[in-house]
């Protein structure tokens, strides 16, 4: 396998940091482009055009990166100290809530998954402003559902727009106000997901949802594994720590080609005025561990809004990244 580092090259323009692949061509001045090489099920690379009869090109499908850090966002409300202060003063670009979409432009087709309270400019972002085909919902902790009040009478006032969610979930949108009030306007359609057996959308991408442990309060918790055409990618925004898992994540790390994974903390520390136990997300460093010399890409999302790791561009997920699947 041809590592990350080896299939691209980076530049610093303007502020924005951008990559540059030989596949590739600049899609706008904050939009960067992955296309990493792998091997494929057609034993080409990430982001090549070889379209078989009838079919769009296997490259249609492009993962796009559409918010980075946790539920509050950054900068985080009440929050007085650095990079907030600095977000809040205009010195340091704003982050939203982790949320990434799965596009194909020459389809015209676009799901989402997550509903943050960043929906608007995410959706613009994916879309141009349509209301996705499908938004899949990870669980019910602020940041990852409350986009959907967007698509009410207050908002776009959206008609059947499909929600992928657990069953759990599910009874929790159709029994609360004022989610149940979009369903009762069949503003959105739900469709209940059966774990582990993958949903097929359309021109070869295939959605499967698994269980992970979390504060379950107030629904269950999953994480979505998402195959496209030539490429698979694992998004696990939240979740408790990987011991607690009934699955391996280093064999699931040899099984896919890109992680997107729970990056909240890099260490207890960054958990101010609460005790960490109460909140145990996996520590980046661990999870680095864990996953040393497996074959996926790594990548760190939901991160919180004092993570170091904001600022290393290395290490971390940035707005506007898009990879091919």
């Amino acid at each position: 396998m041809t590592s990350g580092a080896d299939a691209f090259s980076a530049e610093v323009s303007g502020g924005t940091r951008r990559m540059r692949c030989p596949r590739s061509t600049r899609l706008g001045p904050k939009v960067l482009l992955l296309a990493f090489g792998v091997a494929t099920v057609a034993g080409g690379a990430l982001g090549s055009e070889r379209p078989g009869a009838g079919a769009a090109p296997v490259s249609a499908w492009r993962l796009v990166v559409l918010g980075v850090v946790q539920d509050a966002g950054m900068p985080h409300l009440g929050c007085t100290q650095s990079p907030c202060r600095d977000a809040f003063a205009g010195r340091l670009r704003r982050e939203k809530v982790s949320s990434i979409g799965v596009v194909s432009r020459s389809l015209g087709k676009a799901y989402l998954f997550d509903a943050t309270p960043d929906f608007p400019a995410q959706v613009d972002t994916l879309t141009g402003g349509r209301v996705p085909d499908g938004i899949f919902l990870t669980h019910a902790h602020i940041g990852h559902y409350t986009g959907l009040m967007y698509l009410g009478k207050e908002g776009i006032g959206s008609h059947d727009t499909r929600v992928f969610c657990t069953t759990r979930m599910a009874r929790y949108l159709r029994e609360n106000g004022p989610w149940s009030r979009l369903v009762a306007d069949r503003n959105i359609a739900l469709s209940e997901l059966r774990l582990d057996q993958p949903l097929e959308l359309e021109a070869g991408l295939k959605v499967s949802a698994f269980k992970v442990p979390h504060r379950d309060e107030l629904s269950d918790t999953v994480g979505y594994r998402i195959q496209g055409p030539t490429a698979t990618a694992v998004f696990i925004p939240d979740t408790d720590g990987w011991e607690k898992w009934d699955r391996s994540l280093r064999r699931l790390g040899d099984e896919v080609d890109l992680l997107l994974v729970d990056g909240t903390f890099s260490g207890t520390e960054e958990v101010k005025g609460r005790s960490f136990d109460e909140i145990p997300h996996p520590l980046v460093p661990h999870t680095r561990e864990l996953l040393r010399g497996t074959r996926a890409r790594l990548w760190f999302i939901h991160l919180n809004h004092n993570n170091p790791l904001l600022n290393n561009a290395e290490d971390v997920l940035r707005e506007g990244m898009e990879f091919a699947l």
